[in-house]
């Protein structure tokens, strides 16, 4: 397990976005060889989702042979609508690269056999190899994608009533109406990620400093799903130094000192966008 702590929410974003760019582009990938990236919706991922449209306007990057897999969608939201996980990928992200629509994979609520609908998605996955890198985000309460407190470690892609907490942090986006915010989702499970044969977690912001105190410093509890991957042989938590406010002076002086200055300064330094200057993580802890 690797945790990376950037000074701010920028630095945090640019640093997921560099690190997704040289992993697709040391890969290969070709007609026959498809990079598989999950991906995650909210508000943290947005600062990465920017600079790689970036990268691929400046010509650094494609998505031509890229396949991705959304961690989640809400059930009976129209797809159209502008508070869908659809609307807001293809607002925010594949609208803007050169990703085939039909390589981009996120799940429909509003299938009418929404038990098929998850299997269906967890066959799709398999048959496309297995999730190369799944990148997520969490909420204050640790939970990853709607895999919320009580969650299965070993749950797989299904449908899910959701917390009232996680309703009303997002009545927000549904102009402050809870009676409009949907009450059920499909959603990856954590089994599903942990399957990834790497996982990036992104978590930014003092709100979630506990929940990366928990999934950090403390074991594997299903109260709070994010810590399950400790176990993931390749994990990577990025997160903002304001996320660290509940960690350990020796964990973060432990963690800083094991990225090093020169992984750092090799990453800053960088003359040329993603190519070979943020090292893929070969060796974790």
């Amino acid at each position: 397990m690797r945790l990376v702590i950037l000074d701010d929410y920028a630095l945090a974003s640019e640093w997921a976005a560099k690190y997704i760019c040289n992993r697709i582009i040391q890969f290969s990938p070709g007609p026959d060889k498809y990079f598989t990236l999950g991906l995650p919706t909210g508000s943290t991922p947005l600062g990465c989702y920017k600079k790689l449209i970036e990268y691929h306007k400046s010509g650094d990057l494609s998505f031509k042979y890229v396949k991705t897999f959304n961690m989640d969608e809400y059930v009976g939201l129209p797809r159209d609508h502008p508070e869908s996980y659809h609307s807001y990928m293809w607002n925010n992200f594949f609208k803007h690269i050169d990703i085939d629509p039909s390589n981009a994979h996120i799940l429909d609520g509003n299938a009418s056999d929404l038990q098929a609908e998850c299997e269906d998605f967890e066959r799709k996955i398999k048959e496309a190899g297995g999730i190369e890198l799944f990148v997520g985000g969490i909420g204050p309460d640790g939970h990853i994608a709607f895999n919320e407190p009580g969650s299965s470690l070993v749950s797989r892609t299904r449908l899910k009533t959701l917390a009232m907490d996680t309703i009303l942090a997002n009545a927000k986006y549904f102009d402050g109406d809870l009676s409009k915010v949907p009450t059920m989702a499909l959603t990856v499970g954590v089994g599903t990620v942990m399957d990834a044969r790497e996982v990036m977690i992104l978590i930014t912001g003092a709100h979630k400093a506990f929940a990366l105190y928990k999934a950090i410093e403390e074991g594997v509890n299903h109260m709070w799903t994010v810590s399950a991957f400790q176990q993931h042989p390749r994990t990577i938590f990025v997160c903002d130094e304001d996320a660290t406010l509940e960690l350990r002076v020796k964990t973060v002086k432990y963690f800083k000192a094991l990225n090093g200055k020169i992984f750092y300064s090799l990453w800053r330094a960088a003359a040329h966008l993603c190519q070979a200057y943020i090292p893929i993580l070969s060796s974790y802890p």
